[in-house]
């Protein structure tokens, strides 16, 4: 069994994976990749691929059978109940007026989302495929909607990466720029037993 591990997702994202509908995330490779393919061991061993040289040697986000807790936009329920949460995706945007804590300031004790990892690879942002797009909870259409698309059927995958692209960073980050990105694929799971003290195991600490 793996560690349990924090993940920041948007309220969309979310809704989506409350829905079913994502079962995977895309993540940017942050290590020095350039540096990677062009040292002087991947010359003297081209015939290792790109992929396998990054995923050895490029600090993973976890690792399969780890545990992801989500951080999502979020608030105490009302001053004097401790451990009652309302989470800001399970609201129609302005509907309600409330000031949200952001995800990346949530704690572990009110995570109401635990992902399973199942699997975690290494490729180009650009690969992704239609059942790919499907999968990121990008759109509700089927394959065979999406594939109306033809070969554009990542268009609407593109806007939204971009979207979550910080300005000055879209040079190497944006979807035109191509860059290496962790693959993770997930499953919904139950939050991870406790000790009888009520602590997690040491592991997921």
């Amino acid at each position: 069994m793996g560690r349990a591990l924090p993940i920041l997702f948007n309220s969309d994202m979310v809704r989506a994976i409350l829905d079913g509908r994502k079962t995977v995330t895309r993540r940017i490779v942050k290590d020095d990749v350039v540096g990677i393919l062009n040292s002087p061991y991947h010359k003297e061993h081209p015939q290792v691929p790109d992929q396998m040289l990054i995923k050895k040697l490029c600090k993973r986000p976890c690792y399969s059978e780890d545990i992801l807790y989500v951080r999502e936009a979020w608030r105490e329920h009302s001053p004097g109940f401790d451990n009652l949460f309302i989470y800001k995706a399970d609201y129609a945007e302005g509907s309600v007026n409330v000031k949200w804590h952001p995800s990346i300031h949530m704690p572990k004790k009110a995570a109401r989302i635990w992902l399973k990892v199942t699997d975690v690879r290494v490729e180009r942002l650009q690969d992704i495929t239609p059942e790919q797009v499907i999968k990121e909870g990008t759109t509700e259409f089927d394959r065979e909607h999406l594939e109306l698309l033809g070969e554009h059927y990542d268009i609407l995958f593109a806007a939204l990466w971009d979207s979550t692209i910080k300005k000055s960073d879209m040079a190497i980050y944006s979807w035109k720029s191509n860059p290496w990105v962790w693959v993770i694929e997930f499953e919904r799971c139950g939050k991870p037993e406790t000790k009888g003290d009520g602590q997690l195991e040491d592991l997921y600490m």
